[in-house]
């Protein structure tokens, strides 16, 4: 059976915060966009996970501030033009698009109902977060979802796993386009994850926003897509990657034998949680002199550290003396702990490290642009630079927005400009040629395949890195990786195989940029 084709002037991978800006920007300007989303719904990305806030300086003597900030926390390793772009530019877009145009509510000042009740983070030298109580993230994506969904130049499809990137140089069949020294982007090829169809998605321009690398480590925050999609699909185009060994691991998940890796916001210690270990002693201060409010490598390396020290496998966030009514001030995390038995009002909540964030990506710059024609990426799957060797909390959010409107708007002006792809290029990309006819992807291969990236990953590529581990990985994984290739060109495409064979090339990327950078820093701590 032919496969639908597909064609939009913009064509956007995710829909999460950054993907929906980038949209919406675009569609209020009145261009129309096809945004793609592997889940049957716009819910459950990463996006709507976040609990602490969103940074919103809109001061210039805090803005300086902040950028000494983010400097702080990654270790110097920054770009200043991305650093400066977030701080003096990411205020504006807050208000614009968060506040003027979707009306999330975020939480005013009980003693000032006039003012935003700003909140202080690890890292922070000030209070400059704002938040509706401990789920940010969900008001804010349930406010900008159901924009999109209203909005007449949107067009949003469900259930499409992406798989490659569409070239002129890979895929064009026409001769001349062999030796054009521009490769462009003109799409990509998506997997109906109903009907097993791989479809072409061919576009003027294509953004990746398809999130984080979270779900190749064992123990992660993470939404269950979240593999390098967008990563593992640019570096086999040729894109440029960046920063691939920061993998930043949030200090304080839920630990519990039976659940899932649940998030226990680090505003908690900024409103005066404290993390203790088995024998009840508040450990950060013997680690840094800021204690509990140091940057999240420093607290996660210090956690792993206790552990080891006290032959625990995890550690604990006092909660019972807090500055705030901590049932009302964080609802998502009482709830979370009353689930299994845990009143945080009188009891400790028992935590541990896991994969959060990914500071590394696609190389952009301040407008979202690639290195390859055409194409986009913004959100966690791009490296902006702000980061650095580490996040500082709550810029994540910022980052996504504020690069996503700005990619919108200088799309919108590319589009302006009537620099569309010809109908030549279009006309010569071939649909998807199926070569697997071997119906081997037999679930537990798949299971299997993941148990053993995970645990590399998490063993050898994890919190704590050295030479022998990382070296143990790379062989390891570049076998699996062998492996997967060969599986993948004899076997029909499905969801869960698309997933598994860009998780493996992510994990392998991972890898091999931690084993060349022998230099400790940041989120990338050899322990040598």
């Amino acid at each position: 059976m032919e496969s639908p084709r597909y064609y939009s002037h913009v064509l956007i991978i995710g829909s999460g915060l950054a993907g929906c800006s980038a949209a919406l920007t675009l569609a209020d300007q009145g261009y129309d966009v096809s945004l793609l989303t592997p889940l049957e719904s716009l819910d459950g990305g990463n996006s709507e996970k976040a609990q602490g806030g969103i940074v919103f300086s809109t001061n210039k003597e805090d803005q300086r501030a902040l950028e000494k900030d983010m400097y702080i926390a990654g270790h110097r390793y920054n770009f200043g033009k991305a650093v400066r772009f977030l701080a003096t530019q990411g205020g504006e877009a807050v208000q614009k698009m968060l506040v003027d145009r979707l009306h999330v509510p975020f939480d005013k000042d009980p003693e000032h109902p006039e003012r935003w009740d700003f909140t202080l983070e690890g890292g922070h030298s000030a209070p400059r977060i704002v938040h509706c109580a401990d789920y940010t993230g969900e008001a804010i994506m349930e406010a900008l979802h159901a924009a999109i969904l209203r909005h007449p130049r949107v067009r949003v499809l469900t259930q499409r796993s992406a798989v490659d990137l569409i070239t002129t140089e890979h895929h064009a069949t026409t001769t001349s386009y062999r030796y054009h020294l521009r490769n462009q982007c003109v799409g990509a090829y998506v997997l109906n994850n109903k009907t097993l169809q791989v479809e072409p998605h061919l576009a003027d321009l294509t953004v990746l926003a398809t999130g984080g690398v979270g779900q190749v480590y064992l123990h992660s925050t993470n939404c269950p897509w979240a593999v390098g999609t967008g990563i593992s699909m640019a570096q086999r185009a040729g894109v440029r990657i960046a920063n691939m060994e920061f993998v930043q691991f949030h200090p304080t998940s839920l630990f519990h034998r039976d659940q899932p890796r649940s998030l226990i916001t680090e505003a908690m210690r900024g409103e005066g949680a404290h993390l203790i270990n088995k024998k009840g002693e508040a450990f950060m201060p013997r680690y840094d002199g800021r204690g509990d409010l140091a940057p999240r490598d420093i607290v996660a390396q210090s956690i792993v550290s206790e552990m080891l020290a006290t032959g625990a496998d995890h550690v604990f966030l006092d909660t019972t003396h807090m500055h705030c009514d901590v049932q009302e001030r964080f609802p998502t995390v009482y709830e979370s702990c009353k689930k299994i038995g845990i009143d945080i009002r009188t009891q400790p909540i028992p935590v541990v490290p896991a994969a959060h964030y990914f500071c590394g990506g696609v190389l952009v710059d301040q407008r979202g642009r690639t290195t390859l024609d055409r194409l986009y990426a913004v959100g966690e799957c791009s490296c902006t630079g702000i980061h650095g060797a580490n996040r500082l909390a709550s810029t994540s959010l910022l980052e996504a927005l504020l690069w996503g409107v700005s990619a919108g708007n200088d799309i919108a002006g590319v589009l302006a400009g009537r620099d569309n792809v010809s109908p030549r290029v279009l006309e010569s990309i071939p649909d998807w040629e199926s070569t697997g006819n071997e119906h081997n992807d037999d679930p537990a291969l798949v299971a299997q395949d993941w148990v053993s990236i995970r645990h590399i990953m998490w063993n050898y590529v994890g919190i704590m890195r050295t030479e022998a581990r990382l070296r143990r990985a790379f062989a390891d994984l570049r076998d699996l990786s062998e492996h997967l290739h060969d599986f993948y060109r004899h076997t029909p495409l499905s969801e869960e195989l698309v997933r598994l064979f860009h998780g493996c090339q992510t994990a392998y990327l991972i890898t091999q940029a931690a084993l060349r950078n022998k230099r400790s820093l940041g989120c990338h701590h050899r322990d040598e």
